[in-house]
Order: structure tokens, then sequence, then C-alpha cells
């Protein structure tokens, strides 16, 4: 791979979106959180957009933000470490709105801020806030900020919600910090739920949910493991859960072909990358000594970046890891998703830098 261009950038877990030809970063600098949005092809920065935060990370981790942006109906929706949500017009940078989210909602800090990407459907932003009384999720109007709805008491994870059709109709699904919880995005009623979780207090959810067909599949470690639901009769229906199948900490794993690629154990003590059969849990391969990181579902294959900034391209296969390419891109900590767009491929590291990386 070569470099094809590299910004600085500050701190921050957020991943960078890619969408109408521009770059849309969301990092810290100083005492700011920051929006920008460059040229996918030079990085040449078009605008940016900040606001003063006062986020301070209770074990001395990073103090950035740590939810990827979200870009739809020709706005970009960030959601800070804080819990501000603020909503910005895509072509000038114009800040459209901003709410106070977790302060509105009464959300408690959690143990690391803020982390749930929102998502946009049918003019209605989606985010887990994690407020009491009722405000464990909570649907804003997209073009105003104003609050729709608000449903259930259920603390946040560090999980991002997906829309997905489950029976036909379309369905909110967030992995709060209590477990599955299934919705309609429309009004905001409840049509499953289901504890998930891990016993120990001192423990996250932060896999995204991933759906397939009318099953749910989660991931969280901590002793917890993974669970497939059915929902095909409305109700969550266990197909089947263990520690032993894919636990992951912290990254989403992908599904193609029946498969699950992901990362298995706790990012401190050192992850697996496993590939896993999605309809039974039993596990096809692993490959020991691999670490924590990130991955993505390219065609037929999956890109993984590791925590230690090595890039690597395998074949997604059941037969066995298969290594196609890797590449160096940092010698810094990488713990943001990166995103491919365009035969680019866009990561940052924690530290400051942005690169652009193309075959």
């Amino acid at each position: 791979m070569q470099t094809a261009w590299t910004y600085k950038v500050g701190a921050g877990f957020a991943g960078p979106v890619v969408a109408g030809g521009r770059l849309f970063v969301f990092h810290r600098l100083g005492g700011a959180e920051v929006l920008e949005a460059l040229e996918t092809k030079s990085g040449k920065p078009v605008w940016k957009a900040t606001y003063e935060t006062g986020y301070r990370d209770d074990f001395g981790f990073d103090e950035g933000p740590r939810a990827a942006p979200c870009v739809a109906d020709g706005r970009v929706f960030t959601y800070g470490a804080e819990g501000t949500l603020t909503a910005v017009d895509a072509v000038t940078g114009k800040r459209v709105w901003q709410r106070a989210a977790m302060k509105d909602f009464g959300a408690p800090k959690g143990y690391f801020g803020a982390a749930c990407s929102p998502v946009v459907f049918e003019g209605k932003v989606l985010v887990g806030v994690g407020g009491p009384n009722g405000g464990g999720i909570v649907a804003f109007e997209a073009a105003t900020g104003k609050t729709v709805w608000q449903a259930l008491s259920d603390e946040a994870g560090y999980s991002s919600p997906v829309v997905a059709p489950l029976n036909g109709a379309a369905r909110a699904v967030f992995f709060t910090r209590t477990g599955l919880a299934v919705l309609e995005p429309s009004s905001g009623k409840v049509v499953g739920q289901m504890r998930w979780r891990s016993r120990s207090a001192a423990s996250v959810n932060a896999a995204t949910p991933i759906v397939s067909g009318n099953q749910v599949f989660l991931t969280a470690s901590y002793g917890t493991g993974a669970v497939l639901v059915d929902m095909s009769s409305g109700a969550p229906k266990e197909v089947w859960s263990g520690d032993d199948s894919m636990s992951c900490h912290y990254a989403t794993p992908v599904l193609k072909d029946g498969l699950l690629y992901g990362y298995h154990g706790r990012q401190e003590t050192g992850a697996v990358l496993r590939c896993v059969e999605w309809r039974t849990g039993k596990m096809k391969w692993e490959k020991e000594g691999f670490g924590a990181g990130s991955i993505l579902l390219v065609k037929n294959r999956i890109l993984m970046v590791r925590e230690t900034g090595q890039i690597v391209l395998a074949e997604a296969t059941p037969a066995g890891f298969k290594g196609v390419a890797t590449h160096r891109a940092f010698d810094k900590a990488v713990r943001a998703n990166a995103a491919v767009a365009g035969g680019r491929l866009f990561v940052r590291n924690v530290v400051d830098q942005l690169v652009a990386l193309r075959a």
C-alpha cells in the first residue's frame, strides 16, 4: 500500500466516515470537540465545526470523542464523549442544532463517556442515551433536534444501534448496558427485550448487534460471551450462547456466508482472531497472538487494522487463516475503526495522525 496523503488530528477513538466525496473526522483539539470535512482525494480541508467540551476521563485514558459520525439527509450527526449530540450541514459545516443529550436526560457518565454512534432513520436520530425515567433510548427529530420519543431506562453501553428488517418490519436494535432491546423506530414501542450482560459491574457492552434474517447476534467479554437470538416469533428466543465461541471485548465482528470473523478475548490480555459458524457458534479456526483491533469486510476478504498499527488483509474462508497482505500504517496505537471508499483505506491512530492509503 502507498500513502496518498496524511492529516494531523487530535485525540479520540471516533473512526473516519466517507460520504459524497468527503471524509469526515471527529476528534478533540485542546478544549474543543472538532468535526472536519476533508476532500477524500487530496486530504484538503473543506470546513471545520467546533464546540467546547469539558470531558475528563476518570481512568486517564483518551479524552476525545469515541463515536463515529453519521451522515444522512445532507447533515452530519456527531455524539461527543460527554453526550453532546450535534447536527451540522454536510456542505457548509454550519451547525443546524445541538442537544446536551446526556445532561437533558440525566444519564450517568459511565466508565468511558458516551460512545454510541447515532443512526438516522426516516427523519429521526436514534441514540442510546442511557438516562433513567424512560430516557434510555431516545429519538430526536433530524431536522430540529426535538425529542420525538423516548423508551426504557437502560443505561447506555458503548455499542451503536442498527436499523434492520425483522419479520418484515424495520426494527431498531440496541445493545444497552442491560442487553438486547428491539423497538419500532417510528414510535419507540418496545417489541422485544432480553437481558444479556456480565455479572461483573465493571464491564462494558461495546460490539454492535449483527442482524441476519430474523436473528440477532450479540457478543461481549467479561465472562459473558456470545448469543444468537431468534426473533421469528416476535419474542427473543435463544438459539445458542456461550463464552467459548466469540467473546468480543470492543470490536464488532463481520458476517460473511454464514461465518463470523472477529476478535475473541479481552483486549488487554491478548485477543485471538476467530472464525465461528453463525448458526451453531462452533469455532472453525483461530489465529493466536493476533491481539485486538478492528475488522472490515471488503468483498470476499477481511481487512483488519491491528491495535499495533499493522494492517492485515486475509481471505474470508472457513479453511483457516489465509493472509494475503500486510502493511505497517503506524508505530502508534490504533483504536478507531477504519473506512474503505473509492479504492482507499482511511485510518487514524489515537495520537496525532489520519492517513489515506491506496493499493
